[in-house]
């Protein structure tokens, strides 16, 4: 493996590996920056998987489903609710309604007001779910008949809330998106300082080599290849904090239902496994041009 590094350029030994000095700032700030960038590119991955997940769970939690509210006086509640069942048993575009239980009820508020909540002293209404064919139903048709059977009912088809939850989620994904896009541009511009501080300060060195017959390919392949494994090394020991970081984050059931965790799922626990490649090219795109550049100035 070692022999295979050297005769590959990438080893330690090296001639043109050599030509950098491996002592000095850019040393730990190239290794510093991309574990920080990586670090925090996790959590921004995670975030976007997990506002993935939690648009597609809302969407699929509500679509081609509706409620009914009966808010209604105690002894006309039973009632009311019977009619309402009926009244949906009819309707065109509707194939199942039930009422939901006072467990159930309880369940929906348990999350909001916690387990200990006096559902019995409280005059709570009466809830009735169903679910609509993919053809739909005549949703004001049915708002009309509700008015006149039972007018403690009230139709909620989801359609005012289910909306702004979903783009919510949808923009929380492309915040996640962003953020990562802005880590690789900060990443690139870090390297990039120190890529050009270190040819800054080795320019003497640099015009030793040229003198010697050194091409500006050899010279800045050199730097190229140190800053690459640097930012590699970097990016590695970030991954594996960030990932430990995820585990230690609680889960969705922990946070009390309102959180979806962020930890990965399935097949998104090996996506952070690419970040140090993404890390390895930028830094690579970044220090080859930094070190060119350079190079010119120095001509």
């Amino acid at each position: 493996m070692k022999r295979l590094l050297i005769l590959t350029g990438f080893g330690p030994e090296s001639a043109a590996y050599r030509v950098v000095p491996p002592t000095g700032h850019t040393v730990w700030l190239t290794g510093f920056t991309a574990g920080a960038m990586t670090f925090l590119a996790v959590f921004a991955l995670a975030l976007s998987l997990a506002a993935g997940r939690l648009a597609d769970r809302w969407a699929d939690a509500l679509t081609n489903t509706a409620t009914i509210r009966i808010s209604a006086p105690p002894d006309q509640l039973a009632a009311q609710t019977r009619a309402v069942l009926d009244l949906l048993g009819t309707t065109p575009g509707i194939h199942g309604a039930r009422a939901l239980s006072d467990a159930e009820q309880r369940a929906l508020l348990e999350p909001w007001f916690g387990p200990d909540l006096p559902v019995d002293s409280l005059s709570l209404p009466q809830l009735v779910e169903f679910t609509e064919n993919d053809g739909g139903y005549d949703a004001q048709g049915l708002r009309l008949r509700l008015q006149a059977e039972a007018p403690g009912a009230v139709l909620d088809d989801h359609t005012r809330w289910r909306r702004p939850l979903t783009v919510a989620a949808e923009r929380l994904r492309l915040l996640g998106w962003l953020s990562l896009a802005l880590i690789g541009g900060a990443l690139a511009a870090m390297i990039t300082l120190a890529a050009n501080a270190s040819l800054a300060a080795n320019a003497q060195v640099i015009r030793v080599l040229r003198l010697v017959g050194a091409q500006d390919d050899f010279i800045a392949g050199a730097f190229v290849r140190r800053f690459t494994l640097r930012a590699v090394a970097g990016a590695a020991v970030g991954m594996v904090l960030g990932v430990a970081g995820i585990l230690l984050l609680p889960s969705a059931d922990a946070a009390g239902g309102f959180l979806t965790g962020l930890g990965f799922q399935g097949w998104g626990w090996l996506v952070p496994l690419v970040l140090p490649a993404i890390a390895a090219l930028v830094a690579w795109a970044a220090t080859r041009t930094a070190a060119f550049s350079k190079l010119r100035e120095l001509t």
